[in-house]
């Protein structure tokens, strides 16, 4: 009786992306890569790869550098750059993370020099 339903186009229930795959097809698939990028997050505890794996990018993470966006590393040397390179006033917080940085390098010079 399903089949004689008039409800829809035929396009509706086609298969579309749900389509079953062939067993040589599964079989040739690279199991572990074939997810998107950042997909597996280090910290998901419902992550199922196994610890092998885990082991492995733990062990490639080590050699990688710390990144640090370009925001980042601005707002280590001035807390008010990167608002005001995207056109903003710095907030009240990065006004005062600018004086006491200027006030302890304005420190620090003067221990260097004593």
């Amino acid at each position: 009786m399903s089949g004689t339903s008039s409800v829809g186009q035929s396009s509706v229930y086609e298969a579309g992306d749900q389509r079953n795959y062939k067993k040589d097809e599964i079989k040739d698939a690279e199991r572990y890569k074939e997810g998107k990028p950042n997909s597996h997050k280090a910290n998901d505890s419902k992550d199922e790869r196994s610890i092998a794996n885990k082991l492995a990018r733990e062990g490639k993470r080590q050699d990688e550098p710390d990144k640090i966006s370009k925001e980042a590393a601005e707002s280590q040397k001035d807390p008010t750059l990167p608002a005001r390179n995207h056109g903003n006033e710095p907030s009240k917080g990065a006004k005062i993370d600018a004086e006491l940085q200027a006030e302890e390098e304005e420190e620090l010079r003067r221990k260097g020099k004593a």
